[in-house]
């Protein structure tokens, strides 16, 4: 066994291929990045408005990546990707962020990480419709349950409550923007980017590109804030949602999908429903129904039963 473990470490160094303990801490760190992305988003809302605080992050977002980006030289942009990242950076970054940071607003995080948990449902409706990916029976059941759940999840609202209902939809866009982005930027980003521009190429270009679309709407929100009524809090929760959940995990997720199949990948998303349930109750007080547990099983379950017999793409950072 010691010597099976020395070679496939020497493997490793050889081939500059990461070990497997540099996989599990990656892996457990955007976990625990995403995780309190939730909880990090909720706070800061409690002292930012939703606009001000997805345009601030994503702007701070956009500079924090340019300069690691010119820290050492890298491989230029090609002219016949810009179109490529420009889709990239509109559905992964500019409708995908923006849905998740304004949609808390209005929900609970643990609707949120429920929600987003439908991400490979969706990319597998999508992918059925471009004919990349082919309904089977254990598919089709996934999909019933896990839709199933959602509407369970549904019923978890007082009557009349309907700002719960926009935060969901809003999350739901969320959703579909990463979807679009999985299925569309699957083949384009794999084959003609992922082996010219390396996984800090890929997030400042496509930072980037949502940072020049939130713009305006950034330098609006900033003529209109109370920037000293804003507490350390919302600042704090601010920069962790651009620092570590922009710039940090969505690197280090890129970075992942190189050296990594996707269903070890997809492995956190199962994770991140009760871990974020759990932070939700333990630092913001929320506290589940029965019907949202209920529904999160019903969710995770037939996300599971469908993804196990797909081909799997790149589960969703959240945003």
């Amino acid at each position: 066994m010691a010597l099976s473990t020395s070679t496939a470490t020497s493997s490793n160094l050889s081939t500059g291929e990461p070990g497997r303990g540099t996989i599990t801490f990656s892996l457990g760190a955007m976990l625990a990045i995403w995780s309190g992305n939730y909880v990090a988003g909720k706070l800061a809302l409690r002292h930012i408005g939703p606009l001000a605080l997805v345009s601030f992050r994503i702007e701070l977002a956009a500079a924090c990546m340019l300069a690691i980006y010119f820290s050492r030289e890298r491989a230029p942009l090609r002219r016949r990707d810009l179109w490529t990242f420009l889709g990239l950076g509109l559905f992964g970054v500019a409708i995908n962020q923006g849905c998740f940071t304004v949609g808390l607003n209005y929900t609970t995080s643990s609707h949120a990480v429920i929600l987003i948990a439908l991400d490979p449902i969706i990319v597998l409706l999508f992918a059925s419709a471009l004919k990349l990916e082919r309904f089977t029976t254990a598919k089709l059941i996934g999909m019933v349950i896990s839709f199933g759940g959602v509407l369970l999840l549904e019923t978890d609202r007082a009557a009349g409550s309907t700002s719960f209902h926009t935060g969901d939809l809003l999350t739901l866009g969320c959703v579909m923007g990463y979807s679009t982005y999985a299925v569309l930027g699957k083949r384009a980003a794999t084959r003609a980017v992922g082996e010219h521009y390396d996984a800090v190429a890929v997030n400042t270009y496509m930072t980037v590109v949502a940072a020049i679309l939130y713009a305006p709407l950034a330098v609006r929100q900033g003529i209109a804030l109370d920037w000293k009524s804003v507490g350390w809090v919302g600042w704090t929760g601010l920069i962790y949602m651009a620092v570590f959940a922009s710039v940090i995990s969505y690197t280090m997720f890129n970075w992942l999908l190189r050296h990594v199949d996707a269903s070890r990948v997809a492995g956190v998303n199962y994770l991140q429903v009760p871990v974020v349930i759990v932070l939700a109750v333990s630092l913001l007080g929320e506290r589940p129904s029965g019907h949202l547990l209920s529904g999160a099983a019903l969710v995770v379950g037939g996300v599971y039963l469908a993804e196990r017999h797909a081909a799997l793409f790149p589960v969703s950072p959240g945003g």
